[in-house]
C-alpha cells in the first residue's frame, strides 16, 4: 500500500498500491471494489470531493478522477509527478452550483496546476519565481484563495479568479531557511506554517499579524507535515525523526459567574476564580478531569462531566454522581442545582452524605409538569423553565414553589437578576421575554428587537444599574434597560449594540464593562458602546454637538441622569436640555426636572412642576406628568386610577375635550354637567353645529338663582340657536326678554344675515344700537322709523342716506340738516345755494370747513351776482389761483387778489402779481411781490422809486430785501440812498442801523446804535436810547460778539436813570438817591435835562439823608448857566441849602466783590482791588453778590435774587 484515504461524506475508504492498483472499501456494507491498473506506477496522492469523486496522482505523471464505484471519469497527463491534490471551487463572478469542480495539485514541485473537471482540455498552470524554492504545500481558503508555502521559507496568497490569478495578493518570507508545510483552520480563521524548528500562526483576516510562534528546539532533523482538526482545537505536527506533536490551539470556553465572581477554564485541568471588581487575587484550582461544565458560587466552584460533578472550595470538598448526564449546574452560597434528563436536583454543597440525602430535592415533583430545559439560582430562589412553557420560582428556604408563569411555548433559558425580582427567559422560538416573579400585577414584556441568535443574558452588577442587562450572541452584545418606574409603567428599551471580537464569550457585566472569556483561557475587557459617555470627558464634546446628543440619548436610556446633567452643562443645546427634561418627566424625577427646566429658563414648566411637588399618590403624579407631556389619554387613565379621579375631568375641560369631559362628569361629578354642557355648546356654536349646540345650551340651564349669570348665558345661547335653526319667533322673544344688550345685537346680526330685516331692526332698536337699527330700517325703506331714530344716530353714513332720500322728496331744509349731520359739506353747500338760496349759510360753512369744492360752488354763485371780490376770495380758497388771477386782472381787483392769496401762493403767482403792479406803476406793491418771488434787484428799484411817506414803509421793505439778498451791489445802492448821495436828502440813522442789522454786520450796527442812542439821549428820549442799546446789546451777546465798553457804560447809565422813577415811586428814596448820584456824575450825557436831573438829585439826597451830596449838587445848580432854569418852587430851598450847608452824609454800606471778595460800597461797579468791572443788578443798580445771584429769564441780565423776587 502506498496511499489510504477516507471519503468526506460516506463510509468509503480508498486504498492505493505501489503497482498503481486501487481498492474502494465500503465500511457499512463491507463491500470491496478492486480496480486493477488504475495507474501504471505507484499511487502517491489523492483526494475525495464532497460529491464523492476521487482524484488520484501517480508516479506515472497522470491524474485520474473516478466516481465512488472506481469508474474513471477524467484522465489527464501531467508534465511531472503530482503531489498534494485538493478539490475546491475557483472564484467566479457568479456563484457556481456545480460544487467542487476544480482539482489543484503541485506538479514536479514547481508548478501549481488547476484542473477544471468540466473543461479538461484547458488546465491552468502557474509557475513561480525560482527564489521561492520548491512548492512544498498549498491549501484553499475563503472565497477561492490559495495559500502556498515554498521550501525557501516563502509564504504567499493568490486568488483563483481569472482576472487576478496571475498576481500575488500577499507575499512574505515566513521562515529564514526552510518551510515544510502549511495548514488552515476555517473554524479559527487562522493559518499555520512550519519550518526552521518553529510553527508560526497567522490570522487570515490580516496575514501580516503573527498571533503566536511555537519553538521546537529538540527537533534537530527537521519538521514534516502540519494539520488542524476540523474544529481547530488541536494542531498536529509530524517530524523527520518520526515524532508527532499535538498542540491545544483553543480551550473549550467553559466559565460561569456569580455576582462579580468569575470561574473559567484556563487549561484542560485548571480553573481560575477571580473577582476583579472587589480587587481579589485570582485563585487557580487544579481539577481531576477535563470538564464539560464549570459553575461558581460565592464560596464554591463545581466542575464536571457526564453524570459526575466535583465541588471545590480552597481545596476539593466532594464529588457527587447524579442519576443522569449533567446538562448544566448552578451554585449559590449553600446549594447546588444540577440539571439532568429534564429534572433539577437541588442539594446542599457542604454536608454529610446522610444530611445530603435529606437536604436534596428533585424538581419537578410530578412528571406531568414537563421536562426542565433550563435553570438558575439566586441567593434565595431557584428558577427553572420547562418544555411546557412554565417558568417556576421556588423559595430555597422551604423548597416550595412560590410563583409560576405559563408561557405559550417551551422555555429553554432563564436569567434572573441578582435579587431575583426580575427574570429574562428565552423560549423555543428564540424570543426574549422579561417578567417579574415578585410582582404578579406586572405583565410579561417581549424584549424589543431580540435577535434569534442570542445565546445568553447578563445582568449588570453595578449597584446603581440594577435594571440594565445585555443579551449576546457570537458577534454582538445588545444592551437593554429596564425602566421600572415611568409614567407608562415598567418598560424595556434597547439601548444599543456593541460588536464582539471573534471567539469571545461574555461572563460578567459591571458598570458598562463586559468581562469576556477567550479561547486562550484568558479574560478581556470590552467597553460597551452604549456606555461610551462614561469614558469620554464632557469638555471634549463641546465642539461636537451631534456626538454629545448621541451620548446624551444613551445616558437617558440607561437612566444615568447625573451624567446626562454633566453632558448638558458642558455644551448641550436647547434640544438637549429639552430631551433631558422630558426624560425626567417620563421617569417621574420631579426634583431633577425642576432644576433642568430652571436651567433652560422654562418658567411655566418650573411653576407647574413645583405645584405638583410632594404628591405621594404615584398614579396622580404620573397623570400630571403625562399631561405635561401631552399624553392626554394616558393621563386620564392614570388620574382615574388615582385617589383624585376628578383631575381627569378638570384636564379634559381645560383641553376643551367636551365629549370626554361629559362622559367623565356623568361618572365623577354630575353637578358639573350643566357647566360643561354650556362650554361644549359654545364650542359647537363656534364650529357651526347649531342643532347640538341648542341641545347642550338647554341642558346647561340650572334654574338655580346662585348661577344666574350662567343661566343667562345659556338662555342667550338658546335664543341665538333658535334663530339659527329657523325658530325666529322663539329666538327673538327670548332675546327681547333677556337683559343683555349684546345678545340683542348678536341676534339682530343673525337675523340681518338671514335677510329678516324688520325683526333685526327691532332687536337693534331694543338693544339701543340706533345706528345699526337705522341702517337696517333704511334697507327695508322704512324712512319714518329712520327719522324717529335719527337724533340718536351718530353714523354719518346713515345721515347721508337719509339726506339723499329727503332731497329726492324735495324736503331741502331737512336734507341740508342731514347733510350737515353726515358732515357732507359739499352737498350741504349745494343744497343751500341751489335750492334754499342761502349764500350766507353756505359762506359760513365754507369758511368753517375749508371745503375746496364748496368754495368753488360759492365762487360761481358770487360770480353770477357780479360780486367779484367775493368770487376771487372763494376761488383762491378752492385753490383755483389762475381763475382768480384772471378775474382780478379783468376787473381791476388785483390788490384784493394779492391780499387774499397771502403766503399760500407759488413763486409764479407772486411774479404774475408783481408784473401786473409794475405795469400799473404801483411801485410799492410791485416791489413787495418781486421781493416775495426772490427778484431782489427789481424789488429794490421799485422800493426806491416810491415817494417818501411818514411811515417810510418802502424804506423798511427795501432794508428787508437787501438783508435777504446778501448782494454787495444792492447793499451799496441802498446805503448811498440812505446817505442822500442820490438826491442830497439823507435818511435818519435808524434806517442805516436796521440795514446793518438785517445784513448781520453787527459791529457797524453797534457803532450806529451808539450814535443813534447818543442822538436820542441828547434829544431827551432816554427810553428810546435805552431800548436801542439794550436790543443791540442782546443781539451782540447772541452772536457772541464782544460788547463795546462805551455801549455797556451808556446802557448802565440809562438803566440807572430809568430805575430812579421805580425806586422813588416805591418810596425807596435812598436807592433813588444813589442812582441819581450815579446819573449826576455823568450829567454831561443828559444835556437836555441837566437842571431837572440835578434838582431831583438834590431833593432825593436830602430826603435820604445824604446832606453832603445834596449840597454838592445844589452848588452846581447855583452856577450862572443853570440858576435861572431852576424851577421857582425849588429855587429858594436849594439856595438855602447852599447858604447853610449841612455836610453830614449817611455812610454807604459795603458788600464783597464777587470776583475777589474785597469789601466795597454796594453801588460801586469797579473793584479797586482786582480792577474788574462788576455786573450790576437790573432791579437795584447795585453791584452783584456771588451768594445772591440770579438771571432774568427774559433778558438774561443778572439781578440780586433777594430783590428780584420782591
Amino acid at each position: 500500500m502506498s496511499f489510504i484515504l477516507w471519503s468526506k461524506t460516506g463510509p468509503l475508504l480508498a486504498v492505493g498500491t505501489a503497482k498503481g492498483n486501487l481498492l474502494i472499501y465500503n465500511q457499512q456494507t463491507s463491500r470491496k471494489i478492486p480496480i486493477l491498473g488504475k495507474h501504471t506506477k505507484k499511487i502517491t496522492c489523492g483526494c475525495w470531493s464532497s460529491q464523492n469523486l476521487l482524484a488520484l496522482g501517480s508516479e506515472d505523471n497522470t491524474l485520474t478522477i473516478s466516481n465512488h464505484e472506481g469508474d474513471t471519469i477524467r484522465q489527464a497527463s501531467l508534465r511531472g509527478e503530482p503531489a498534494e491534490i485538493f478539490f475546491s471551487v475557483m472564484k467566479m463572478d457568479e456563484r457556481s452550483s456545480q460544487g467542487e469542480n476544480t482539482v489543484s495539485m503541485s506538479v514536479d514541485k514547481k508548478i501549481l496546476t488547476l484542473f477544471n473537471i468540466n473543461d479538461p482540455q484547458n488546465p491552468i498552470e502557474l509557475a513561480f519565481e525560482r527564489q521561492y524554492g520548491n512548492l512544498v504545500s498549498h491549501r484553499w481558503f475563503g472565497d477561492g484563495y490559495i495559500l502556498i508555502g515554498f521550501s525557501h521559507g516563502y509564504f504567499l496568497v493568490i486568488s483563483t479568479h481569472i482576472r487576478e490569478i496571475r498576481s500575488e495578493l500577499y507575499q512574505a518570507r515566513n521562515h529564514k531557511d526552510s518551510l515544510y508545510s502549511v495548514a488552515i483552520s476555517a473554524s479559527l480563521n487562522k493559518a499555520a506554517s512550519c519550518g526552521d524548528n518553529c510553527i508560526k500562526i497567522h490570522d487570515l483576516s490580516d496575514l501580516k499579524d503573527i498571533s503566536s510562534v511555537i519553538q521546537l528546539d529538540d527537533e534537530t532533523k527537521g519538521l514534516d507535515q502540519l494539520s488542524w482538526t476540523d474544529d481547530g482545537q488541536l494542531l498536529a505536527l509530524s517530524t523527520q525523526r518520526g515524532t508527532i506533536h499535538v498542540f491545544l490551539t483553543k480551550l473549550p470556553m467553559l466559565g460561569d459567574s456569580f455576582g462579580t465572581r468569575l470561574a473559567y477554564l484556563t487549561s484542560l485541568l485548571e480553573v481560575t476564580v477571580s473577582n476583579q471588581v472587589e480587587g481579589e487575587s485570582p485563585v487557580v484550582i487544579q481539577v481531576e478531569v477535563e470538564p464539560t461544565f464549570v459553575a461558581v458560587g460565592p464560596y464554591h466552584v463545581a466542575v464536571g462531566m457526564n453524570n459526575r460533578a466535583w465541588f471545590y472550595g480552597l481545596s476539593k470538598i466532594k464529588d457527587i454522581e447524579y442519576l443522569g448526564t449533567i446538562a448544566s449546574m448552578c451554585l449559590n452560597a449553600d446549594y447546588a442545582a444540577a440539571l439532568f434528563e429534564g429534572k433539577v436536583q437541588l442539594h446542599m454543597i457542604e454536608g454529610r452524605d446522610t444530611e445530603d440525602r435529606k437536604q436534596m430535592k428533585l424538581f419537578p415533583d410530578d412528571d406531568r409538569k414537563g421536562r426542565i430545559l433550563c435553570h438558575a439560582l439566586t441567593p434565595d430562589f431557584l428558577y427553572y423553565g420547562t418544555d411546557l412553557g412554565n417558568v417556576v420560582c421556588a423559595l430555597l428556604e422551604d423548597w416550595e414553589t412560590v410563583n409560576s408563569y405559563s408561557h405559550s411555548v417551551g422555555v429553554r433559558k432563564v436569567f434572573p437578576d441578582p435579587n431575583g425580582t426580575w427574570l429574562v427567559f428565552i423560549d423555543d422560538k428564540n424570543g426574549g421575554f422579561l417578567f417579574s416573579p415578585a410582582n404578579v400585577t406586572v405583565s410579561c414584556f417581549e424584549l424589543p428587537n431580540f435577535s434569534p441568535t442570542i445565546t445568553g443574558v447578563l445582568w449588570d452588577h453595578w449597584h446603581a444599574d440594577r435594571g440594565v442587562f445585555v443579551a449576546f450572541d457570537d458577534d454582538k452584545v445588545y444592551t437593554y434597560a429596564l425602566h421600572k418606574t415611568t409614567i407608562y409603567g415598567p418598560q424595556v428599551v434597547l439601548v444599543g449594540s456593541t460588536a464582539l471580537l471573534y471567539s469571545q464569550r461574555p461572563l460578567l457585566m459591571y458598570n458598562g464593562e463586559l468581562t469576556c472569556q477567550t479561547t486562550s483561557g484568558k479574560t478581556s475587557e470590552v467597553v460597551l458602546s452604549t456606555h461610551s459617555f462614561l469614558k469620554s470627558s464632557p469638555d471634549t464634546l463641546k465642539d461636537r454637538p451631534a456626538e454629545l446628543s448621541k451620548e446624551l440619548s444613551q445616558a437617558l436610556k440607561l437612566k444615568r441622569f447625573q451624567e446626562s446633567w454633566s453632558l448638558c452643562k458642558s455644551g448641550g443645546s436647547e434640544a438637549d436640555w429639552a430631551e433631558l427634561g422630558k426624560a425626567c418627566l417620563i421617569h417621574m424625577e420631579v426634583e431633577l426636572a425642576i432644576q433642568i427646566y430652571r436651567m433652560s429658563a422654562n418658567v411655566g414648566m418650573v411653576l407647574s412642576l413645583q405645584s405638583i411637588q410632594g404628591i405621594e399618590d404615584k398614579s396622580l403624579l404620573a397623570g400630571h406628568l403625562a399631561m405635561f407631556l401631552n399624553e392626554y389619554n394616558l393621563a386620564q387613565d392614570l388620574y382615574l386610577s388615582s385617589s383624585c379621579p376628578v383631575a381627569a375631568l378638570e384636564m379634559r375641560r381645560d383641553l376643551l375635550h367636551w365629549d370626554s369631559a361629559l362622559m367623565l362628569a356623568k361618572r365623577l361629578a354630575e353637578d358639573q354637567i350643566p357647566f360643561i354642557s354650556k362650554e361644549y355648546a359654545v364650542h359647537l356654536e363656534f364650529i357651526g353645529d347649531y342643532v347640538n349646540a341648542l341641545a347642550h345650551y338647554e341642558k346647561g340651564v340650572t334654574h338655580n338663582n346662585k348661577f344666574q349669570e350662567h343661566d343667562e348665558a345659556c338662555q342667550a345661547g338658546v335664543a341665538r340657536m333658535s334663530i339659527r335653526m329657523g325658530d325666529i319667533r322663539r329666538g327673538a322673544a327670548q332675546a327681547i326678554q333677556h337683559p343683555s344688550r349684546v345678545l340683542k345685537k348678536e341676534c339682530g346680526a343673525i337675523l340681518e344675515s338671514m335677510k329678516q330685516f324688520s325683526e333685526a331692526a327691532q332687536l337693534y332698536e331694543k338693544g339701543l344700537y340706533y345706528d345699526k337699527a337705522a341702517s337696517v330700517y333704511i334697507r327695508c325703506k322704512n324712512w319714518a322709523k329712520v327719522g324717529e331714530l335719527l337724533p340718536n344716530v351718530s353714523s354719518p353714513k346713515i345721515h347721508l342716506q337719509y339726506a339723499k332720500a329727503k332731497e329726492a322728496d324735495g324736503k331741502y331744509k331737512e336734507a341740508a340738516q342731514a347733510y350737515e349731520s353726515a358732515k357732507d359739506w359739499d352737498n350741504m353747500i349745494r343744497v343751500l345755494l341751489d335750492h334754499l338760496n342761502n349764500p350766507e349759510e353756505a359762506v359760513r360753512v365754507v369758511r368753517e370747513t375749508q371745503s375746496i369744492d364748496g368754495a368753488k360752488m360759492v365762487a360761481r354763485f358770487f360770480l353770477r351776482l357780479n360780486d367779484y371780490v367775493s368770487a376771487i376770495h372763494f376761488l383762491v380758497l378752492s385753490q383755483c389761483n389762475d381763475e382768480a388771477f384772471q378775474l382780478a386782472q379783468q376787473h381791476g381787483q388785483m390788490e384784493v387778489y394779492a391780499d387774499i392769496i397771502g403766503s399760500e401762493a407759488t413763486q409764479e403767482d407772486y411774479q404774475s402779481i408783481a408784473l401786473y403792479f409794475e405795469g400799473e406803476k404801483k411801485h410799492l406793491l410791485a416791489g413787495k411781490f418781486f421781493h416775495k418771488c426772490g427778484q431782489y434787484s427789481k424789488a429794490l428799484n421799485h422800493f426806491l422809486k416810491c415817494p417818501k411817506t411818514e411811515d417810510n414803509q418802502a424804506i423798511e421793505l427795501a432794508i428787508e430785501t437787501v438783508g435777504q439778498a446778501k448782494d454787495n451791489s444792492l447793499t451799496n445802492q441802498l446805503i448811498e440812498y440812505l446817505l442822500g448821495e442820490c438826491d442830497g436828502m439823507p435818511m435818519e440813522a435808524k434806517y442805516l442801523f436796521r440795514l446793518y442789522m438785517a445784513l448781520q454786520r453787527y459791529s457797524e450796527a453797534a457803532h450806529t446804535a451808539i450814535i443813534i442812542a447818543r442822538e436820542e439821549q441828547s434829544a431827551g428820549n432816554y427810553r428810546n436810547a435805552h431800548d436801542m442799546l439794550f436790543s443791540m446789546y442782546t443781539e451782540l451777546q447772541a452772536q457772541k460778539i464782544k460788547i463795546p465798553a462805551e455801549m455797556a457804560t451808556n446802557l448802565m447809565i440809562l438803566h440807572s436813570y430809568l430805575l430812579v422813577k421805580i425806586h422813588v415811586k416805591k418810596g425807596d428814596h435812598l436807592k433813588g438817591a444813589r442812582m441819581l448820584i450815579r446819573v449826576s456824575n455823568n450829567i454831561s450825557k443828559f444835556t437836555a435835562h441837566v437842571v431837572p436831573i440835578l434838582t431831583s438829585a438834590v431833593i432825593e439826597c436830602q430826603r435820604a439823608g445824604l446832606k453832603n451830596s445834596a449840597f454838592s449838587f445844589a452848588a452846581m445848580l447855583m452856577r450862572p448857566e443853570y440858576r435861572n432854569q431852576i424851577d421857582l418852587k425849588y429855587r429858594k430851598k436849594i439856595e438855602a441849602l447852599v447858604r447853610h450847608p449841612d455836610m453830614s452824609e449817611l455812610e454807604e454800606e459795603t458788600t464783597p466783590c464777587p470776583f475777589c471778595g474785597f469789601q466795597l460800597p454796594q453801588n460801586d461797579l469797579m473793584c479797586i482791588s482786582c480792577n474788574n468791572n462788576i455786573p450790576y443788578c437790573i432791579v437795584t443798580g447795585r453791584h452783584m453778590l456771588k451768594e445772591d445771584w440770579s438771571i432774568c429769564p427774559h433778558c438774561e441780565f443778572p439781578a440780586l435774587y433777594s430783590q428780584f423776587i420782591l
